[in-house]
């Protein structure tokens, strides 16, 4: 699977922790309220960006296990996470953390999820969560995934998963036509197959659904203004430069429509949050 640099994810977490759902967040952390601990696996962890958006509505006792394909990410995670922290010290692998009244332990893993999946839920957490994850994966992944969830009953706290949502202001002409161009990336294979980029999300309720899972979404979208200035300008860049692997439209155009966006007033770029558990 293709990686993302320190940058982008230290860039996007503020707006990450800013566009989760309140109210996905507080139902997950009152299905576990009356735990004293909880076991979570973080897939596709990156820098630990997760952990910190959720950790402070779930028990006090956790133990975070993250997993991704990067060692570097992963790494990178360690040394965040002993800065955030209140009080940390490393404890073999393992790292112990106090924040905000909680106590936090976490281990780090290396897995392919391709290839490891079903071995890694095979570790039995409390909760699998993930973050801007699922929509770089296939819909035959997906419906994988959800498979082993629901035989070993396993729920699910999924947040910013791509929707495919998109609106710039001021408007530039070429709007609609970088935005399917873009969608078209995002369904490119990523190290899962073809992925099902914005269609990820209901792909995955509908499948949870099936499963007899009960399941709830709700927006999780980034509101981005002068405020968020960097990650607006990275963000435009970045669907300039996707667009232009597509070949749909050619530079001027393309160049055209990032000089309007690299200065945008404002961007709405649409996620969801997703809470799935057995019933």
């Amino acid at each position: 699977m293709a990686g993302f640099s320190p940058e982008w994810l230290a860039l996007r977490e503020p707006a990450d922790h800013a566009a989760r759902n309140p109210q996905v967040l507080a139902a997950v952390g009152s299905y576990f309220a009356a735990k004293p601990a909880l076991s979570v696996l973080d897939l596709g962890a990156g820098a630990g960006a997760n952990l910190r958006g959720s950790y402070a509505a779930l028990p006090d006792r956790q133990h975070w296990t993250l997993v991704d394909h990067d060692q570097a990410l992963l790494t990178l995670a360690r040394e965040r996470l002993l800065a955030w922290a209140d009080e940390a010290r490393e404890q073999g692998e393992e790292l112990v953390l106090a924040k905000g009244g909680k106590s936090i332990t976490v281990d780090t893993r290396q897995v392919d999820l391709n290839k490891d999946l079903e071995w890694v839920l095979g570790w039995q957490p409390d909760l699998v969560t993930a973050a801007a994850f699922f929509d770089l994966t296939s819909k035959a992944w997906i419906e994988r995934f959800v498979a082993a969830l629901a035989s070993q009953k396993l729920p699910l706290y999924a947040v910013l998963t791509y929707d495919g949502r998109e609106k710039w202001r001021p408007a530039h002409r070429a709007d609609a036509r970088m935005l399917a161009a873009f969608k078209h990336h995002q369904h490119t294979d990523k190290g899962f197959g073809p992925a099902a980029g914005p269609e990820a999300c209901e792909i995955m309720a509908e499948a949870f659904r099936k499963s007899g899972l009960a399941v709830s979404t709700a927006d999780s979208a980034w509101l981005l203004d002068g405020g968020r200035g960097a990650l607006r300008d990275a963000l435009a860049q970045g669907i300039a430069a996707a667009v232009i692997e597509t070949g749909q439209l050619d530079a001027p155009a393309v160049a055209s429509w990032l000089e309007t966006h690299r200065n945008a007033a404002s961007v709405l770029i649409g996620h969801q949050d997703l809470w799935a558990r057995p019933v």
